[in-house]
Formats: C-alpha cells, structure tokens, sequence
C-alpha cells in the first residue's frame, strides 16, 4: 500500500494516514452500500469499494514527504518546475503536483582515470585523479542534465585527458598541485552549468611505463653529477680569486710575506715530533746541519716506534 518511502519517519507517517484513510473510508462507503443497494449486490459493491479505499489511501498517504537535512526535493506543477523542498515534512497533493527527483547535496568523492593518454613529449600515462563536488543548485542538477554523476565524471575525464596531452612528463611529475589546481578552475567551470560545485581536485596516482623510469632515474644522477662537478669548480674558482687577492695584499706590504713563513713555521710546530731547522737560504752551513739532522730525527723515531711496541 505504501511505495516509495525515502527514510522511517516518512514510511511511519505514511503508514498511519493510509490506515486512517482506509478506516475513515470504510466506515463511510459500506453502510451507505448496504442501504443504497439490494442484497444481492452487497458483495461486488463491497469488493469494488474495498479496492478503491485501498487506492485512495495509498495515494492521500503519499502526498506526505519528509526529507532530511541532506537532501532536497525537486517539484514540478503540471511538468513545469515550482520550487526546491526540503528539508523537514511537507505535503505534496497529487495528479497536479510531481516529484522530478530527489538529490542528495552532501559532498561527494568521484576516481577518474585517463588511461593509456600520450603527454606532449609522446609518453603513455596513466593517471588518476579524485574529484570532490557536491550539488549547489538541485534544480539545475535534476532539470538541466539527465544524469549529473556521469556528465561530471565524463567532463572531469575529458580534462584530465587535455591536460595530460599539454605536458611533458617531467612537468606532469613534478607539478602535481599547480595541475591539480588548474584541472579544478577548468572543471567548475564546465560543471557550474548544471549546479555543480567542484571543491577540488587531486591527482592520487601517475602511471609510467616501468623502463621510462629507470631511464629518467639515470638522466637524473647525470644532471645531479654535472652539477656537483659544477659546484666544485665554481668553489675553486672562488678560492682561486681569494688567494690572488691575499697575494695581492701580501706583496703590497713590505715584510708581509715573511710574517706568513714565520706563521706557517709556527703552526707546523705545534705538530707532535716534529723537528724545524732555520738557517739563511744561502748558507752552506746552515744546510749541511739540517741535511745531517735529518737521519738522527729518523733514528730516533724508530727507537721510540720499538720501545712503544715492545712495551
């Protein structure tokens, strides 16, 4: 007797005033049956009244909607658009009035793929995508387009595609979020149309042919190789241009560069067993001791090197 409920409450209150409607009815029609017509006809009579309560309370029992906060009804007088309804309970009288759908407005998350699509530099991909949109004008989604989900799906398909073809791998890879973007400016413009509002748009996934990987991986370490040779370089460059400069400043002051002898010779000092020997740079003398100190520093090191082991 009762068709269509959408939720309990809404079958509860249909379920009530069909039987009252029936009762009401019944307690009506049959004693004036029985007073109107012979006996003999009682029967049929009550058989085709029976059947016409039924009906008469099924139809005054759908006249009840009630929808929840989520969903709203599209209604139609005379196959002409009235109004939006819902939420909350309402009635709806019937044969002038009709019902074109009733659409859920709360987001919804949609996987669209495009598989096997050539990017610019002529590469097969696949990539999917999320799409989360929820219905922002109910009449334009129920009045405009036959089925909104499969115009937004084809739509979000169809872009996906375009602008897979408009780049290049590389862009494709890295740029994922500025794609994402656009791929969401581009839909909510198409969708907008027929009351839909695109929130956003992720791509959750790009498929690459497994040997293109490795081939980008190892064009990769190429350019990371390149440039690090290229950092060094660039590094000696710059210690090339201080040192000149040092040397520059050094020469222009008298004296500057036996300072730095004496510095240096002072930092190799604090070497442990180190031995320095200073004498002019032309002075025989001076060289015949350093060359003859040199193998008593050695023969020393390896005295102190045999008793460190023996020890």
């Amino acid at each position: 007797m009762i068709l269509g409920t959408t939720n309990s409450a809404q079958a509860f209150i249909r379920g009530i005033v069909g039987i009252v409607v029936f009762i009401f009815l019944s307690l009506l029609l049959f004693p004036l049956i029985m007073m109107m017509l012979p006996t003999g006809m009682w029967m049929f009579a009550l058989s085709f009244v029976l059947v016409f309560n039924v009906w008469l309370a099924a139809v005054v029992a759908k006249m009840f909607y009630v929808l929840p906060e989520w969903e709203r009804l599209v209604l139609l007088r005379l196959g002409h658009f009235v109004g939006v309804k819902g939420p909350g309970l309402f009635v709806i009288p019937p044969f002038i009035y009709s019902v074109a759908n009733i659409v859920d407005i709360r987001v919804v998350t949609r996987q669209v793929e495009a598989t096997a699509t050539l990017t610019k530099d002529n590469v097969p991909t696949k990539v999917t995508a999320a799409l989360e949109f929820e219905i922002e004008d109910a009449q334009k989604a129920v009045l405009k387009v036959q089925n909104y989900l499969a115009t937004i799906t084809w739509i979000s398909t169809e872009a996906l595609k375009n602008t897979i073809g408009s780049l290049d791998l590389k862009e494709l890879l890295s740029n994922r979020d500025q794609i994402a973007q656009a791929l969401q400016a581009q839909i909510d413009e198409a969708a907008s149309a027929y009351g839909i509002n695109v929130r956003a748009v992720r791509i959750t996934d790009i498929d690459t042919p497994p040997t293109l990987v490795e081939e980008l991986a190892v064009i990769a370490r190429a350019r990371r190789a390149a440039q690090a040779k290229q950092i060094q370089a660039q590094a000696e460059v710059e210690v090339a241009q201080k040192m000149a400069e040092a040397s520059g400043i050094l020469k222009g002051q008298e004296g500057a560069f036996r300072l730095r002898e004496i510095q240096n010779i002072s930092e190799i000092a604090k070497e442990e067993s180190s031995m320095i020997i200073i004498y002019p740079y032309e002075s025989s003398a001076g060289a015949d001791i350093a060359h003859s100190a040199v193998p008593i520093a050695a023969s020393k090191a390896q005295d102190r090197k045999r008793f460190n082991i023996k020890k």
